[in-house]
């Protein structure tokens, strides 16, 4: 596609991966909105980054079909959705409390599934349509402390793949990004310190990826990216 005509809406979007992507797309034409949970830090974000803000959380319905009628009204048309919102919570197995478990869930897999339903409502009466979900490495294999962020990335593969097999017919492109450690706030919010930044992914690399994947011509996609650090 044509990245100057891309009417973009991306979760997550007032920190880390979402708004270095929406940084790039809207340096190349794009008309982007971004969401999040936190008013004072979307305004923020959506200020810097010359783009629209709207405060939303992806697990909540009602939030989730106002945002993209938002969205839909404010650009004037939608053709990407990039599910990006995501939350982390490592613990091990024996300590892994239902409440971590199901928090993780309401964002990683509910608030997913909720954006890219009403995604798939206007992309289909449109016939043609862009979703990139953002998932993990953690969705393509397990680790320790991993249950519940693990499974929530393994579930959101299998929605991708699912959308995927719904939507060519209607040429809604459904593709997914798979990064290794990203140096982002994700990882400080969880007490987990970085060692050697400098020899691993920052979120340029993803937005890089993600553009790429977008303004690839519609005739066809790419389906799945991963991307590793080469020597972290």
């Amino acid at each position: 596609m044509d990245i100057t005509k891309a009417k973009i809406l991306i979760t997550g979007g007032s920190s880390g991966l979402g708004y270095d992507a929406a940084k790039l797309l809207r340096q190349q034409g794009a008309q982007v909105v971004i969401c999040g949970r936190n008013e004072a830090t979307i305004k923020q974000a959506a200020k810097e980054l010359d783009v629209v803000g709207y405060k939303a959380d992806v697990a909540n319905e009602a939030d989730v079909e106002q945002l993209f009628e938002f969205a839909i009204n404010i650009m004037g048309g939608l053709n990407v959705l990039i599910n990006n919102a995501g939350i982390g919570y490592f613990a091990p197995l024996t300590e892994t409390t239902v409440e971590g478990f199901t928090n993780i869930w309401e964002i990683n897999v509910k608030g997913a599934f909720l954006c890219g339903k009403q995604a798939a409502k206007y992309f289909v009466t449109q016939n043609t349509g862009n979703i990139i979900n953002i998932s993990s490495t953690a969705g393509s294999k397990g680790f320790a402390n991993g249950s519940a962020y693990v499974a929530s990335k393994f579930a959101l593969s299998g929605l991708t793949e699912c959308w995927r097999a719904e939507l060519r017919k209607y040429n809604v492109r459904v593709m997914q990004v798979n990064p290794s450690e990203v140096i982002t706030d994700f990882g400080n919010k969880l007490g987990n310190v970085p060692k050697d930044v400098e020899r691993k992914l920052k979120p340029s690399e993803i937005s890089h990826v993600i553009s790429n994947m977008l303004s690839m011509n519609d005739v066809g996609f790419i389906t799945d990216a991963t991307v590793w650090a080469t020597n972290p």
